[in-house]
């Protein structure tokens, strides 16, 4: 089942059959002991639609926050120490891939977050700014992992790798965010071959893409949840980023105008243009 925000309403997608649903429901799904039953008892026959509707989508949030996990992969590692050594900062982001304690930032609150169709911003004083394509858990009050959503974690590299106390600036702004373009619910993990894929175009011309897949994630999604409701609790459930395996060359920047595509094909495209 997947499910939309249109704003005025929320619409899954089941076996091939449009559903309305009520708007507040979202909330009530993060807060269910089992998300994905509740949605599928919630679908009624006489409220089938022929389509999704037309109009803006929206984020598919409504008081979750959003936290991430980072140097996930061995490509994020390496990029993070290329970072640092640039911009003058430390060694620290080799010693994170391999601890035991993984890292794990908080990212957004709702009204950061952007949808699908809607733009993303890069920081006006950063220069060095990249998307960050990450598979995103969506996980109930209670720590149960109920679905997956496209994330975009949008950075600015040169600020993160001048001083790792410089975290929040460079990675909590408005617009930082991008979720979407739905939530996929399911009671069993993704498949490990599960590819991401990030593609940037400026002017209408492809200026990068890159592919992992979640295989190449080092830390489970359990590993990762439990650290983050260990002495912690989000009585309105929490949307997870699990780190991204995909980096554009040390002499890529964002530009006002380009297009970020993230594409995870069970869940679909994320597309975001930036302001």
């Amino acid at each position: 089942m997947k499910l939309y925000n249109y704003g005025s309403g929320l619409f899954c997608e089941d076996a091939g059959f449009i559903y309305r649903t009520d708007a507040w429901m979202l909330d009530a799904l993060f807060t269910a002991d089992d998300p994905v039953a509740k949605l599928r008892a919630a679908l009624k026959v006489e409220e089938r639609l022929p389509a999704l509707p037309q109009g803006d989508l929206l984020a598919p949030i409504d008081k979750q926050e959003v936290w991430a996990a980072g140097v996930t992969y061995f490509k994020s590692r390496e990029a993070r120490m290329e970072e640092a050594q640039q911009a003058g900062g430390g060694s620290f982001y080799d010693r994170v891939y391999s601890a035991e304690r993984p890292e794990l930032f908080f990212k957004a609150t709702p009204h950061r977050v952007a949808g699908s169709g809607q733009p993303v911003r890069i920081r006006s004083d950063g220069k060095w700014n990249v998307p960050e394509p990450e598979l995103t858990l969506a996980i109930n009050s209670r720590g149960k992992i109920f679905g997956y959503t496209v994330g975009n974690d949008m950075s600015s590299r040169d600020i993160e790798g001048e001083n790792p106390l410089y975290l929040p600036q460079a990675k909590v702004y408005d617009k930082s965010c991008a979720l979407g373009p739905c939530i996929l619910f399911a009671d069993t993990p993704l498949p490990r071959e599960t590819e991401i894929v990030l593609e940037i175009y400026r002017g209408g011309a492809q200026i990068f893409r890159g592919v992992t897949s979640v295989a190449n994630i080092k830390r489970g999604f359990d590993e990762l949840t439990g650290f983050l409701f260990r002495d912690n609790t989000f009585p309105n459930g929490c949307f997870l980023m699990t780190g991204t395996g995909i980096v554009p060359p040390n002499d890529f920047t964002l530009q006002h105008g380009d297009e970020i595509r993230i594409a995870i094909a069970p869940i679909g495209t994320l597309v975001n243009v930036v302001a």
